[in-house]
């Protein structure tokens, strides 16, 4: 099947490629329960040399920075304790770690994790970190224009492989809390 954004060669439903997607991302397309049917979830086979986002998009649409988003891992502290959470926001757009996410954590201090740390915790790769399959106890923050997004281009959980979804999708993912101005720039 053709994909709704980019210049794919090919673009198959997600539950048909589980074994291409690391344990945690295959585990929660497999378990699929949103108002999207998991066969929406498109996947793209994608060369991980290639995987950073300018030139992703050089390589397959100019289309796709204002349709990719990416998911990174974010600490907030306070008083010793330290919260994880993931932050998804529009390629072209930075995360507002120092307004937005320290805020909505609570936190006095909010950075983002260290590359061992945010692997390690989602069981993903780094670079492909992706909004579908995190634990299950962190927050996810959307910026509302990812949500607003027809299709929205993510990560698969490895560097190599995207999966294309309808951005409506995030707004019901566990944890989901959608913030205006996350993304910022």
């Amino acid at each position: 099947m053709r994909a709704p954004i980019g210049n794919f060669d090919e673009a198959r439903p997600a539950p048909d490629c589980l074994d291409l997607l690391t344990p945690p991302v295959a585990d929660a397309v497999r378990s699929w329960h949103g108002d999207v049917p998991a066969d929406q979830l498109l996947y793209v086979d994608t060369d991980p040399a290639i995987a950073d986002t300018a030139v992703f998009v050089e390589h397959h649409g100019a289309d796709l920075l204002d349709s990719s988003a990416n998911c990174v891992v974010v600490a907030g502290k306070r008083g010793g304790e330290s919260t994880l959470a993931a932050c998804l926001v529009l390629s072209r757009t930075r995360v507002d770690v120092n307004g937005v996410v320290r805020k909505q954590l609570g936190a006095r201090k909010a950075s983002f994790a260290p590359m061992d740390l945010a692997t390690g915790e989602t069981a993903m790769e780094y670079g492909g970190i992706t909004p579908i399959g995190l634990p299950a106890d962190w927050p996810l923050l959307v910026d509302s224009a990812v949500v607003d997004t027809e299709w929205v281009l993510i990560g698969s959980g490895r560097r190599r492989g995207k999966l294309i979804v309808p951005g409506k999708v995030f707004a019901g993912l566990p944890g989901a809390v959608v913030l205006e101005g996350l993304g910022t720039g």
